[in-house]
């Protein structure tokens, strides 16, 4: 397990943070009920996202599920631009050619390279990772019993018969364990969802199973909560 997560919170971050090195990998939690976020106010949040960002932010009805979209990617933009050495609204971000082959709907990216990252937000919690190899993050709030049955049998069989082996109070927590693990995957790849959820197998033990090309590791959490991140091994191509 990764031991230390940066926390972003209302100021900017400290200069000191700002480039841990070419492959270094830099993991960031914000609380997304924040009014500020890295020196940036939520109502202000117009003038710094791009247009897809203010679309999306749109779309959503409920107030509250708006803020918390608009605070994690200010919170994104903020740690992009620290990075590369940029104002938050000039972060130019793309996207990827999906590797199921249904066009640019892959990995998020900043246009020219120089970083590579990925934000995940759910509750009142995001967490970014940025870093000089492709890298996926994922956090999870802890489901119902009911989600979890509905999605028990879309997972590996072996993952399945690990979780469905469990107390039934250890259930949601080693759940949300394991669908980090995968979306941190299947975000570090690009390939999301659109394949389902058998692979890759990441395993519902206290430590995540091998990942071939990939470097897996659980996240401090809140309570409630669960995280994981993936990062392209060495002397694997991009």
């Amino acid at each position: 397990m990764i031991e230390h997560v940066n926390e972003l919170g209302a100021v900017p971050p400290p200069v000191e943070g700002r480039s841990p090195g070419n492959a270094a990998v830099a993991v960031w939690s914000l609380d997304t009920t924040l009014d500020v976020v890295g020196g940036l106010p939520v109502s202000g949040a117009a003038k710094v996202l791009d247009a897809e960002e203010q679309e999306r932010a749109g779309r959503l009805v409920r107030p509250g599920d708006r803020h918390r979209y608009v605070a994690s990617h200010l919170g994104l933009r903020v740690l992009l631009g620290m990075r590369l050495g940029l104002a938050p609204e000039r972060v130019v971000l793309v996207r990827e050619e999906c590797r199921c082959g249904r066009g640019a709907h892959g990995r998020p990216a900043v246009a020219g390279g120089g970083v590579h990252f990925s934000l995940s937000h759910s509750g009142d919690v995001a967490y970014v990772s940025l870093a000089g190899v492709p890298v996926g993050i994922d956090v999870e709030r802890l489901p119902s019993a009911a989600s979890v049955a509905d999605v028990l049998t879309s997972l590996h069989p072996a993952e399945a018969a690990e979780l469905s082996g469990l107390p039934a109070a250890d259930l949601p927590a080693a759940f949300a364990r394991v669908w980090a693990r995968k979306e941190a995957c299947l975000k570090a790849t690009g390939t999301g969802l659109a394949l389902g959820l058998v692979e890759p197998f990441v395993g519902a033990a206290a430590d995540p199973a091998p990942v071939p090309g990939w470097d897996l590791y659980d996240l401090p959490a809140p309570a409630g909560y669960a995280a994981a991140l993936a990062v392209r091994s060495r002397g694997v191509p991009a």
